[in-house]
């Protein structure tokens, strides 16, 4: 059928969203890997905002193709670009061809994350209520691209944290969804902040990177944190 009976207006949000993936992926092509990571973080806002979009039109999406938009944008703009970031920003690290398999590694996961949620979106026991079952895969391009542009970016802790990222993409830990309009306005404002011309930005020097950064680690590392000593506690009151 023709594809205006499927495509609504949260669809074009998320051809945004893939587009600054796209663009994201030609800037590091000609080694501009500021503006590759600055088009990552666009791509947050454009993905944030196309579920708000959609509840705010009424969108009716009975084929699942936003559902399926949205995901192969994801794949664009959170996989295969903080992929290519990293295998960029780590080519000289000393053990040869790790940035290879831990960029692999984002990609393969990002997939398997993406797909695990489209197959179980109707459960209400994965997709319903407050919190998404693995780490969200836009947390790549956040911590990725907030990392590099921060100044305080090194090959090491890159490529340790995005392999701890990856793997918590497909873990069963439960991370709690941010909702609310104060609390998507903060996050946008510090992404903005980051993305921001350096010769606007230059006066706070790199602190909305420095504080985006340090705020996706906490909620990466306190959520298993917490379920580990959740389950500790548990093991011990049954002793």
């Amino acid at each position: 059928m023709n594809i205006k009976h499927y495509i609504a207006l949260p669809d074009f949000v998320s051809l945004a969203n893939a587009c600054s993936g796209f663009l994201a992926l030609v800037m590091l092509s000609i080694g501009n890997l500021i503006l590759a990571s600055q088009f990552m973080l666009l791509a947050v806002i454009f993905d944030s905002v196309d579920g708000w979009v959609a509840r705010r039109t009424n969108r009716v999406d009975e084929h699942g193709f936003g559902k399926n938009m949205d995901s192969l944008s994801d794949v664009i703009s959170f996989g295969v670009a903080p992929g290519m970031l990293l295998f960029y920003a780590c080519q000289s690290f000393s053990i040869q061809y790790i940035n290879i398999l831990v960029s692999l590694l984002i990609v393969i996961c990002g997939i398997l994350r993406l797909s695990r949620f489209n197959v179980l979106a109707d459960s209400s026991d994965v997709s319903g209520g407050d919190k998404f079952v693995g780490l969200p895969i836009p947390t790549t391009a956040l911590i990725l691209g907030s990392f590099y542009i921060s100044g305080m970016f090194r090959m090491d802790l890159a490529l340790i944290i995005m392999t701890v990222v990856a793997v918590l993409m497909i873990s069963t830990i439960k991370y709690p969804k941010f909702k609310g309009m104060i609390l998507m306005a903060g996050g946008s404002i510090l992404i903005i902040g980051t993305i921001l011309p350096y010769n606007i930005s230059s006066s706070i020097a790199f602190l909305p990177a420095k504080l985006l950064f340090i705020f996706t680690i906490l909620y990466v590392l306190i959520v298993p944190l917490m379920e580990l000593y959740g389950r500790l506690l548990e093991k011990w009151s049954t002793c």
